[in-house]
């Protein structure tokens, strides 16, 4: 069976700070027109940090696109001062989110966040033997964050109760459940 679509015109509609959207004419498969709206958006990592007391760290933060506030791990976009490098966008975020440095950094996944309308790719890292970073960097100026650790047991009953939403958040709590469950 055939999937691939051919691109029939496409259109920047939109050139941001943080993405851009493209609106795309079709032809499907079966040789019907669409139209397909792509929200193209940089690399980006996430963090699942593990504290000496065994806790990941949370950031809790307003969200404009829901219109409320957030618990989500430590997370960020690759960019021009990381080289295209996931493994140093990972690094710097968990400096300049949590004021911690890593003593090891292993990568655990790569994903797309949304397939449906966006291309955006993020790559999950596990930070242990975290220490207070000797260099602070800066922070984004339009980030306010305010950090938080839970047991395993306590982000799991937040995913229940509805308090733990964002989807990279979610993996990474049931992550490390399997971790523990494999005796890691």
């Amino acid at each position: 069976m055939q999937f691939e679509e051919k691109p029939v015109s496409s259109k920047t509609v939109f050139e941001g700070h943080l993405i851009d959207v493209e609106v795309q004419q079709v032809r499907t498969p079966q040789g019907n027109i669409a139209q397909r709206e792509i929200v193209h958006h940089a690399p980006a990592v996430a963090l699942l940090a593990i504290t000496a007391d065994d806790q990941m760290i949370l950031e809790k933060q307003w969200r404009s696109p829901i219109a409320k506030t957030t618990l989500e791990i430590p997370a960020g976009k690759v960019d021009s001062r990381d080289e295209d490098s996931a493994k140093h966008a990972a690094i710097r975020e968990l400096n300049e989110e949590t004021r911690y440095q890593a003593d090891q950094l292993k990568k655990l996944s790569s994903f797309y966040t949304s397939v449906g309308c966006m291309d955006e790719y993020m790559t999950l890292y596990l930070a242990t033997g975290l220490r207070p970073v000797d260099k602070e960097l800066p922070q984004d100026q339009d980030e306010q964050l305010v950090l938080q650790t839970v047991t395993l047991d306590q982000a799991l009953a937040m995913i229940d109760s509805g308090e733990i939403e964002d989807a990279k958040t979610v993996m990474a709590i049931y992550y490390w459940q399997g971790m523990k469950k494999n005796g890691q």
